[in-house]
């Protein structure tokens, strides 16, 4: 990995540190901004992602769901609260991925403010590929 992408990788786990609260509704779309900012994107929309992507019955009752962000047909990511538990939210993850026909994403993550829980269901349903926690994002990479 290039030192600028590491340098941009510790600007990011700094800017979280600061300001990231980890609020769900309110600092999601900032979270995943700065993300693909450290990997060298103008943001999520000028790499081609999508915020709040409608999924046909996604929803716990059937209706419309909206995954956090997806980015055809590299990642689908669904952000919780901190502290919140990812493997309650697994099921929800899984469900939207297989729905989001044609051109599924390879990647599904998960992810709580604190930590990337990253799933490659071409290699294995029941666990993640990898766990990283997000104050290790530069020693993982």
């Amino acid at each position: 990995m290039s030192s600028a992408t590491l340098k941009s990788l510790e600007q990011f786990i700094e800017f979280c540190r600061k300001h990231i609260k980890g609020k769900e509704r309110k600092e999601a779309q900032i979270f995943l901004d700065r993300f693909f900012q450290a990997f060298g994107y103008e943001g999520v929309l000028e790499a081609g992602g999508s915020y709040k992507e409608p999924i046909k019955k996604g929803s716990k009752k059937g209706g419309t769901g909206f995954a956090d962000l997806v980015w055809k047909p590299r990642v689908l990511i669904e952000m919780k609260k901190r502290g919140e538990s990812l493997d309650k939210h697994y099921s929800q993850a899984f469900d939207y991925w297989t729905r989001l026909v044609p051109d599924r994403p390879r990647y599904v993550i998960l992810c709580n403010f604190d930590e990337f829980w990253i799933f490659d269901f071409n290699l294995q349903i029941d666990e993640p590929v990898d766990k990283v926690a997000v104050s290790e994002l530069k020693k993982s990479c």
